[in-house]
């Protein structure tokens, strides 16, 4: 599963046992992205609270749109184990594995709007190349329809993407096919 220590939920005790608790009731089981933290159960009660807020909460962004720079981000960095998990939430949405496929190699697709492309362009761009990002990107996503609450959430979670791809790849957090199935994926709570 990963190249440290990990306490499985069967052995868990006291805070971590809770937050493993807590993690079941609001995605439906535990990722091993999540289990990673179990020896620092305050990192992974911060990491899941940002989760849910830039995933799941209030934003100009459809859960589509998230899910599409998870997986641009995860595809960049090459980190298997995140573009698996959020490629699977995509899938939620398009219902196209072929889709999906085409996508995780390349988001300049003929059939991805412009909004989108553009969307996913910033989100690889701050991946790749931090440095060479300037005020024209953000006036490109602002013609593009979206507001500056939307640019934020846009670099938050391509942000997010990049910090939870360093600990997957980091640490050798592995998947397996049941384990990247069967989460919440239209939870909305905070």
């Amino acid at each position: 599963m990963s190249w440290i220590e990990v306490i499985g939920e069967g052995e868990a005790e006291g805070e971590l046992k809770d937050i493993y608790t807590a993690l079941k009731e609001k995605r439906g089981k535990v990722a091993n992205i999540m289990k990673i933290h179990s020896l620092n159960p305050a990192s992974m009660r911060a990491h899941m609270d940002m989760y849910v807020t830039l995933m799941f909460g209030k934003s100009g962004l459809t859960r589509e749109e998230r899910e599409m720079i998870a997986v641009a981000v995860s595809s960049a960095n090459g980190c298997d184990y995140c573009i698996n998990h959020h490629a699977e939430a995509l899938n939620h949405y398009w219902r196209d594995g072929k889709k999906i496929e085409e996508f995780i190699k390349n988001y300049d697709l003929p059939w991805l709007v412009e909004r989108k492309r553009k969307m996913i362009e910033y989100a690889v761009k701050l991946t790749k190349s931090p440095g060479g990002i300037n005020e024209n990107d953000i006036n490109e996503l602002r013609q593009q329809g979206f507001s500056d609450r939307d640019i934020l959430d846009i670099n938050l979670i391509a942000s997010y993407f990049n910090f939870v791809n360093r600990i997957a790849l980091g640490l050798g957090v592995e998947f397996t096919p049941d384990e990247i199935k069967g989460y919440n994926v239209e939870e909305v709570s905070e």
